[in-house]
């Protein structure tokens, strides 16, 4: 009974360790990366601007071809939404809040259980030859104590998705 109340002892003391140690760290989070498209903006801007079109390029759909997809609104543009559904991506959606044709998307994606919708956009710059291309997302984990300790390591759980669809999308826009 004594070695039961120390392990229960120990176990509430890490409880309160791990609350204190998220109540510590940062409420937001911001995960941005950009890529150099040797392309004009109109031809990017299609497969960025339809939901239907992010499966050619996105890793998340490539990761799960079972997703199930959901459109709803315009096809593309402002109001342009997706919801999924998938056992190892997760639940969730996306919305496009705004869109300036060529120049910027900005939007709200949410998960299931996850708190607070994140926010986002994709931005288009011309440069010589191209485009860059960067996206972010800036999201807020106040009030989600779990959402909290994720926050610092958004970046790295996040940032390298968004590499990788970029490159995709890089790979697809530039095939002749």
């Amino acid at each position: 009974m004594r070695i039961l109340k120390w392990l229960l002892g120990i176990i509430a003391a890490l409880v309160v360790l791990l609350i204190a140690i998220a109540l510590m760290l940062p409420n937001d989070f911001t995960v941005t990366r950009s890529i150099v498209i040797n392309a004009p903006a109109d031809k990017i801007y299609p497969l960025v601007a339809a939901p239907a079109e992010w499966k050619k390029w996105s890793v998340w759909n490539q990761r799960d071809p079972a997703m199930q997809m959901t459109f709803s609104g315009p096809a593309s543009g402002t109001g342009a939404a997706w919801d999924w559904q998938s056992k190892s991506q997760g639940n969730g959606g996306m919305k496009f809040t705004a869109a300036t044709p060529n120049q910027n998307i900005d939007y709200e994606l949410h998960f299931e259980g996850m708190g607070k919708p994140s926010s986002g956009a994709l931005k288009f710059e011309p440069q010589a030859g191209g485009t860059k291309l960067t996206w972010s997302m800036h999201g807020n984990s106040e009030g989600n104590l779990m959402m909290k300790l994720f926050s610092p390591f958004m970046d790295k759980m996040v940032g390298s998705d968004f590499d990788s669809g970029l490159k995709n999308l890089k790979k697809l826009v530039e095939q002749p």
